[in-house]
């Protein structure tokens, strides 16, 4: 099953049909994607459900609904253990962006964390999972799927915002603080630290 974000709602691609009554389940093959998406942005519908019942092609009919871009960012630690994070349109995220032509994702992240907070000598130490949410852009929505990878930083200095990207703060924070900025955060950010045991509850 993948977990789709929209608007920071959940919308599930699934292989199984369940007798759940909280949510709206539609079929994959003959939903008009637009307008469900439509209405999740427009808050009348809060959770779906697309049922495709073959779950290793499920992501590929969806691809071929919606455009997908993909996105590299990085879950950047420092020598203290805190976590790099930054603060846009009011909410806390973690640095990502859009891959150029040609470039490997790894690279992509890299070159994102370094562009978005000016943290520098950065280390991937491993892959974390996918993230995905739907966005609009120029009219169009779109998938944008985000590779996350968790990175190491010998940097010392103090991070940069981005200004020209609208980032307002670039900061390291402790595990207390990032409890605290998650609260004010997007799902899919609070999915990775969840998926990585960094939030204990």
């Amino acid at each position: 099953m993948y977990k789709v974000f929209v608007n920071d709602k959940p919308l599930f691609l699934t292989n199984e049909i369940a007798k759940e009554t909280d949510f709206q389940l539609f079929l994959l093959e003959s939903i008009d994607i637009e307008q469900l998406i439509i209405k999740m942005f427009q808050n009348k519908i809060q959770k779906a459900y697309l049922y495709y019942p073959d779950e290793k092609a499920i992501l590929k009919k969806m691809k071929e609904k919606i455009p997908v871009c993909k996105a590299g960012g990085g879950l950047v630690y420092n020598r203290k253990g805190e976590v790099l994070f930054i603060y846009r349109n009011g909410k806390w995220d973690l640095p990502k962006g859009g891959i150029e032509k040609n470039e490997e994702i790894e690279r992509t992240a890299i070159r994102e964390v370094e562009e978005e907070t000016g943290v520098d000598q950065l280390t991937i130490s491993k892959k974390l999972q996918k993230t995905y949410h739907i966005f609009k852009r120029n009219g169009k929505y779109k998938l944008k799927v985000t590779h996350w990878f968790e990175m190491q930083s010998d940097f010392e200095g103090t991070p940069l915002p981005q200004a020209n990207e609208g980032i307002e703060k670039a900061v390291w924070l402790n595990p207390e603080q990032v409890k605290e900025a998650l609260k004010n955060s997007y799902e899919n950010i609070k999915l990775l630290f969840e998926e990585e045991k960094l939030l204990k509850t």
